[in-house]
């Protein structure tokens, strides 16, 4: 099982903040949405979740 982040493009202002405070390159932006690019490269700790001024993203268990 691992963590990776999820992004409700519903939510999303493009902001690009996931993009700039993930260490690990997990979120490219596209058409000014975050778009989950690299969910393997995901460990699990959560900076996008706690910058998102919006709360478009969520962590979930895969099976990936």
């Amino acid at each position: 099982m691992k963590v990776i982040p999820y992004v409700d493009n519903e939510k999303c202002i493009g902001c690009k903040i996931c993009e700039e405070v993930c260490p690990h390159g997990v979120f490219v932006m596209s058409e000014s949405k975050a778009v989950v690019m690299y969910p393997e490269r995901c460990n699990g700790c959560g900076l996008c979740v706690e910058n998102c001024p919006v709360d478009a993203i969520t962590l979930k268990w895969t099976d990936l």
